[in-house]
């Protein structure tokens, strides 16, 4: 069946997240005086959501509860600070647009965070995203998957998941779809392939083509 959709994964696919993500990150590491960690540290951590990030970032479970509500604080005021979408990924949006592909946005991060970016970045090409919440589990569950469907109208075998790391594969094998991994964003090509990607972009424009064959 043609595809007519696609769902992106957002950090590290659409989004270079990765300097306000690292500052957040060590702001916390430095409230609970522990040393600053690289950003090639905290892309490795990246991935399974906020609580995941800061348990492995601070190691520390006894703390963790109030380290996550500093990290939450501090992103929430500068999650737009260095961020952006990565280098002709709005090009390769606005085509597929132009040829009537449906789009949303699936992301680990919460609702409100998720929802700010989309409308930052993305607002008038991409009208659904889909973050955790109470009633939606963080991935690999591929419950934002499932509702992201939902919102655009399209099965399975209409979509495509595109995502940039271990836990996107993961994802989009439980979703039932597809997976083009992104080799620009948080993890190298040696650790997709590791992981059983089968398909790679190695820009943006690969995209677009894929749904021009």
């Amino acid at each position: 069946m043609k595809k007519k959709a696609v769902i992106f994964d957002l950090d590290g696919t659409l989004l270079d997240t990765l300097e306000d993500l690292s500052r957040s990150v060590n702001f916390v590491m430095d409230k609970f005086h522990q040393p600053q960690l690289s950003k090639e540290k905290v892309a490795g951590f990246l991935g399974n959501g906020y609580r995941e990030l800061i348990f492995k970032s601070l190691k520390d479970k006894e703390y963790l509860n109030e380290a996550l509500e500093l990290f939450n604080a501090y992103y929430a005021e500068h999650l737009e600070d260095y961020t952006s979408p990565y280098p002709g990924i709005l090009n390769a949006i606005s085509k597929l647009s132009q040829q009537n592909i449906k789009m949303a946005i699936v992301s680990n991060k919460g609702q409100v965070a998720v929802s700010q970016l989309r409308e930052k970045f993305f607002d008038g090409l991409i009208d659904i995203a889909v973050g955790e919440s109470a009633t939606v589990r963080r991935k690999p569950n591929p419950d934002a998957v499932i509702e992201a469907m939902r919102g655009l109208g399209a099965s399975a075998e209409e979509t495509v998941y595109v995502g940039d790391s271990e836990v996107d594969i993961e994802t989009a094998r439980r979703a039932g779809l597809p997976c083009l991994s992104c080799t620009w964003g948080f993890r190298t090509e040696e650790h997709l392939r590791k992981h059983g990607a089968t398909h790679l972009l190695h820009s943006p424009h690969e995209l677009v083509k894929y749904y021009s064959e």
